[in-house]
């Protein structure tokens, strides 16, 4: 009897522990999808540090920009701002050269 309680424990403590481990990160927030992608782009070793838009729309109504933080005259240049904003996009996500978030407007 006290064999099968014990077991019973152990068994419920054991899928209790697995299913809190299994969880993902499923953060879809425009945030966490632009950091991302900048993070993706830099494995990639794609030049970043001219602070190109990452995405027009890392989802709808929002771009995604990396920018240098404290601002540089590069990050003022419209070839390097993403062209939706103010357009289909009425916000963004900047993050700095090394994937860090800036801003979120």
């Amino acid at each position: 009897m006290k064999r099968s309680v014990f077991l019973g424990i152990m068994i419920t403590f054991l899928v209790l522990v697995s299913g809190c481990t299994s969880q993902k990160n499923n953060d879809t927030s425009p945030a966490s999808l632009c950091i991302q992608l900048c993070k993706e782009k830099l494995g990639l070793w794609s030049n970043i540090l001219n602070g190109p838009c990452l995405s027009n729309n890392i989802t709808p109504d929002w771009a995604c920009d990396i920018a240098h933080n404290p601002r540089i005259d590069i990050d003022n240049n419209p070839a390097n701002q993403c062209p939706a904003y103010g357009k289909t996009a009425q916000h963004f996500v900047e993050v700095d050269t090394s994937c860090n978030l800036i801003r979120v407007v």
